[in-house]
């Protein structure tokens, strides 16, 4: 199995200072910090342990991290729910462990996202302990405040993803606050230009520490409708992603609530700032029923917004053929200038292999998939295990930890599933902890551990690392322009990718039977191989065997 050569640290280090587009078509992995890697024994995973497994997501062939929320939190809602943003949660160290991570990361040829998460706050942010403490301070209005109605009731009907009214009284301001998730995340209110300030100065802090970037969370979020206007009813149920049918939640249009008008001059604001800085990138998180590929083209417009996003389509539902085909067409239709982010597994949703018919191979499908969102024109963003090819974990009522799952179980059972801890070893907790981990470590895992996948080389691990390292030298597959091929086989994937003189094509078998592709576009091409696939070519007739990726360059 050829694995590209590694570049050293030095030369490592003058590419990340000198690209600036170095986002476009990078490989971005996601690391649940509480799950990843314990350093300390307190069953909680932490910033060292990221670090000392930071050679691990290198040889992967990854180019940068994504961390989820690490800053100081009462953890109400696993660090989504930020009381400080300028300091590092105990929990996982201290701030002179994450200018270690950068500094270690940076030397691996890793770049480093982190979350920003300024929708809301933490109810224990001070920011919010002066806002509620009366009408006249003077942060009275950095958060979203509303009178009751006549009869005492909340001032309209929006509603929370997490449950019930998106309305919390106070016992002390004897007014409503706004809050889209938990009731202890109250929002904070964008139409105040302070609050704005304060965001951005916040953004700055670890601009000038030398993050590459931020991911956004929920970035259409911000700002709400200053009228308070009752949201109408969604028409169409079909068209879900953002909370389960049995979340009421998703039986409103959320047109006031979010996806306001007023998130793009903020946005330029904030791309103002990442501007006053070298080669840093802002990713945004995508949460919308009614147009979500609309704002994905409105939110990355010219070079003054995001540089990317993505929204939850393939987040969610099978991954087959006509599924990714139907979004994949929506988004280069409705955006065709924007440079979305591919994912099919993250911190809240399913994990991938999980949501495939149950007849599925999901050792082989996992490997397919990943090289699938890896190929598409875009940015990938792979979450710890999907190389792995791990399925969702069965966590009991009795150990859930996450509030979402708690309160609407058991016909959505939240997001533990795919946060359970990451098996390294065969040994009790996969290694992961010489304590108790907050959540189970799933015994498939440990059994499928990343010791024994490190040395078996049919497994989806080393297939990634594979994939992912070959595609370091096929520049059409980082940035070359995209279209669809219609394959004529039902269960088979297929586009091409064109840089310069190169063309690619890209075909994928989702299933577990032998697929023969008939296309006159492959008479002439050649089967690019050493990417961790089999496939063979006769002619204009390719065979993919059961979940396997095909790649045939066109000789012109």
């Amino acid at each position: 199995m050829t694995v590209a050569a590694k570049i050293d640290a030095p030369e490592m280090e003058t590419r990340l200072v000198n690209d600036p587009d170095w986002w476009r078509g990078a490989v971005l992995y996601q690391i649940y910090p509480r799950s990843f890697a314990d350093s300390n024994g307190d069953g909680v995973g932490d910033l060292p342990g990221i670090i000392e497994r930071l050679p691990y997501i290198a040889n992967l062939g990854a180019d940068a991290i994504w961390i989820s929320p690490f800053m100081k939190s009462p953890m109400d809602d696993f660090g989504y729910d930020v009381s400080d943003y300028r300091d590092v949660d105990p929990m996982f160290g201290t701030l002179d462990d994450f200018k270690q991570l950068l500094q270690e990361a940076h030397k691996q040829g890793l770049r480093v996202l982190i979350d920003l998460v300024i929708s809301h706050t933490s109810e224990q942010h001070e920011w919010f302990v002066e806002s509620r403490r009366d009408r006249t301070n003077d942060k009275a209005d950095w958060y979203v405040w509303a009178n009751a109605k006549a009869d005492g009731s909340p001032p309209n009907n929006w509603l929370s993803i997490f449950g019930g009214s998106a309305w919390q009284w106070d016992t002390r301001r004897l007014q409503y606050y706004l809050h889209n998730f938990l009731r202890s995340q109250p929002d904070l209110n964008f139409h105040n230009e302070e609050v704005q300030a304060a965001v951005l100065d916040a953004a700055r802090f670890w601009l000038e520490l030398g993050v590459d970037g931020f991911r956004l969370d929920t970035v259409n979020f911000y700002f709400h409708d200053q009228e308070l206007r009752d949201n109408g009813p969604n028409e169409d149920l079909s068209q879900l992603n953002t909370a389960p049918l049995s979340n009421p939640y998703s039986y409103q249009y959320h047109t006031y609530d979010k996806s306001r008008p007023e998130n793009l001059a903020f946005l330029e604001k904030l791309r103002a700032v990442m501007d006053e800085y070298d080669n840093r990138m802002l990713v945004g998180e995508i949460g919308s029923e009614e147009d979500p590929y609309g704002l994905l083209k409105e939110y990355t417009e010219g070079d003054k917004r995001l540089h990317m996003s993505y929204v939850f389509d393939l987040l969610s539902n099978e991954p087959t053929p006509d599924y990714i085909t139907q979004g994949v067409r929506n988004l280069y239709e409705q955006a065709p200038g924007g440079w979305p982010c591919w994912a099919m597994s993250n911190h809240d949703v399913k994990r991938v292999v999980s949501r495939l018919s149950p007849e599925a191979d999901k050792r082989a499908a996992a490997s397919c998939l990943l090289a699938l969102t890896s190929s598409l024109k875009g940015s990938p963003c792979l979450y710890q295990g999907e190389e792995l090819g791990w399925s969702e974990s069965e966590v009991p009522y009795e150990l859930l930890q996450d509030p979402y799952g708690i309160e609407m179980w058991p016909d959505f059972k939240g997001r533990d599933g795919c946060r359970t801890p990451m098996a390294w070893r065969y040994t009790e907790h996969g290694g992961f902890t010489s304590g108790t981990p907050w959540l189970p470590v799933d015994e498939q895992h440990i059994a499928e551990n990343v010791e024994k996948q490190q040395q078996d080389p049919h497994s989806p691990l080393q297939k990634s690392i594979a994939f992912l390292n070959w595609r370091k030298e096929i520049k059409a597959l980082q940035k070359g322009a995209f279209e669809l091929i219609e394959t004529g086989h039902d269960k088979v994937f297929g586009f091409k990718r064109e840089l310069d003189s190169e063309t690619v094509v890209c075909l994928f078998n989702l299933s577990n039977d032998l697929a023969e592709v008939h296309l006159e576009l492959l008479d002439g091409c050649e089967v690019l191989s050493d990417n961790g696939f089999s496939c063979s070519l006769n002619g204009s007739t390719a065979q993919l065997p059961a979940w396997q990726a095909g790649y045939f360059r066109l000789n012109k």
